[in-house]
C-alpha cells in the first residue's frame, strides 16, 4: 500500500501550477520489461525533489522522459504548462534550453578543454553572444562551482569531483530554470560528496532553480531535499520530508535510511 504523507507545502507555492506535472506515466522496455507503471509527481517553482528507489526502478528514465530523451510509451508531461509528449523537435529543443540536465557520468567532451567545452554549449544555444561576452560568462560559470583556475585544463586531468563541477558549469551557463540531476554523487568520496550537495543546495538559493535530484546518496538527500519521493513497482510509493519517512511505518521506507 501507498504511504504518501501529506507534506506541508508553502501556501504561496501551493497555489501556484506545479512547474513539472507528471500524470499516469508508463515506460516498458519490450512486452517484458515495464519499467514504469502510472507514475504522478508534481514540482513547484523553486522546490528541489528527491527521487529514491532501488536500482532499476526507474528514476533516471522519469528524468530523461521529461526532456525527451526516452520517449514515454503513455502519460502526460507538462513543464511550464507544455504537454511535452505533444512537442516536435523543434518545440522540444525550445524547452530544453530552460531545463539543465547533469548526466551520471558528466558527459564532458574528452577532446576539448574546460573552457572549449563551456564555450561549445553557449555558442550552440546563444549565438547573439560576442566573444568578449562567451568569455565572460564562462568564467563567470566557473567561479560559481568554485573552478577558475581549470579553464584551460583538459577533462582528463580533472579528478572525479573537478569533472562533476565542470559539468554543472557547463549546466549552468545556459541559465535554466529547472535542474534535473542524475546521481549528481555517485563514484566520489564522502567530503567531495557533500561539497557537490552544498553546491546544489547553494544553486538553488542563488537562482531559485526547480530540482529533481536522483540519488542512492542519503548523506545528499537529507541536505538537498525539500521533499523526497520514493519509487516502487513502477509507482511512487512513499513521499514526505527526510525526517517523516526516515520515521515512517513501512519496514521498506525505513529501510532507505539504515
Amino acid at each position: 500500500m501507498q504511504e504518501l504523507i501529506n507534506l506541508e507545502i508553502p501556501v504561496a507555492q501551493h497555489l501556484q501550477a506545479p512547474i513539472i506535472e507528471i500524470k499516469g506515466l508508463f515506460k516498458a522496455f519490450g512486452k517484458n520489461n515495464p519499467i514504469l507503471k502510472g507514475v504522478n509527481l508534481s514540482v513547484h517553482k523553486g522546490e528541489d525533489v528527491v527521487v529514491l528507489g532501488k536500482s532499476g526502478s526507474g528514476k533516471s528514465i522519469t528524468i530523461k522522459c521529461i526532456v525527451g530523451l526516452v520517449q514515454a510509451d503513455k502519460g502526460e508531461i507538462k513543464v511550464f504548462g507544455q504537454e511535452i509528449l505533444d512537442m516536435n523537435t523543434g518545440q522540444l529543443n525550445e524547452i530544453r534550453v530552460r531545463i539543465g540536465f547533469l548526466f551520471q557520468n558528466s558527459a564532458l567532451y574528452d577532446s576539448m578543454t574546460v573552457r572549449q567545452n563551456l564555450a561549445f554549449t553557449l555558442q550552440r544555444h546563444a549565438k547573439d553572444l560576442n566573444d568578449e561576452e562567451v568569455e565572460k560568462e564562462i568564467i563567470e560559470v566557473l567561479e560559481s562551482v568554485g573552478l577558475a583556475e581549470a579553464i584551460h585544463k583538459m577533462p582528463s586531468e580533472l579528478s572525479g569531483g573537478m569533472r562533476k563541477r565542470i559539468a554543472l558549469a557547463r549546466t549552468l551557463i545556459l541559465k535554466p530554470e529547472i535542474i534535473l540531476y542524475d546521481e549528481p554523487t555517485t563514484g566520489l568520496d564522502t567530503i567531495t560528496s557533500r561539497e557537490i550537495s552544498e553546491l546544489i543546495l547553494n544553486i538553488k538559493k542563488k537562482n531559485n532553480t526547480t530540482s529533481i535530484i536522483i540519488t542512492h546518496d542519503m548523506a545528499c538527500a537529507k541536505l538537498t531535499a525539500d521533499r523526497i519521493v520514493i519509487l516502487k513497482d513502477g509507482v511512487i510509493h512513499a513521499e514526505g520530508s527526510y525526517t517523516e519517512l526516515e520515521n515512517s511505518k513501512d519496514e521498506w521506507v525505513r529501510s532507505f535510511f539504515i
